[in-house]
């Protein structure tokens, strides 16, 4: 069970870390108005997610719900644990269904825009979506991270 919680708390560093780190860098990329800036921040970005985000994801669910089969299905009666895992579950699907997409589309606009000297509005249009989306993608795991340290109705 301590190898489990090991692997849980070590995927949810990398999977928050990398929300947080790669939001830094792609704003600063767009800020500094250099399309080629861009262009690699948005290859990296979508790097990244593939190495850290999507395995710290599948390393939380998988975890997670291991360690409640072994101390039994009735822990879902802690508030806590219940919204801990709809969040996880809510972000998973922002992740998959809306900045992935995002991501693959910035790469290309990114791509053909990297000759020019300004950013194309389209490239522009899903950074601020992606934004949005990436926002509640990493403060819903934030505060999972806070339920889980302060178990509130535990």
């Amino acid at each position: 069970m301590q190898i489990l919680l090991a692997i849980h708390i070590l995927s949810a560093v990398v999977f928050v870390g990398n929300n947080i780190t790669s939001a830094f860098w792609k704003v600063r990329a767009d800020r500094s108005g250099s399309t080629e800036a861009m262009a690699t921040a948005s290859r990296s970005l979508l790097l990244a997610d593939m190495i850290f985000t999507g395995p710290g994801l599948i390393g939380l669910l998988v975890t997670g719900i291991w360690m409640i089969q072994l101390t039994g299905w009735e822990r879902f009666q802690e508030p806590w644990l219940g919204i801990s895992l709809a969040l996880l579950v809510l972000t998973a699907g922002i992740w998959a269904v809306g900045l992935l997409p995002l991501e693959l589309r910035m790469v290309r606009l990114a791509r053909l825009q990297s000759n020019n000297i300004t950013s194309d509005p389209a490239y522009r249009q899903s950074s601020r979506i992606w934004s949005m989306m990436g926002g509640a993608a990493t403060l819903m795991p934030v505060a999972i991270l806070i339920l889980m340290v302060l178990k509130p109705g535990a």
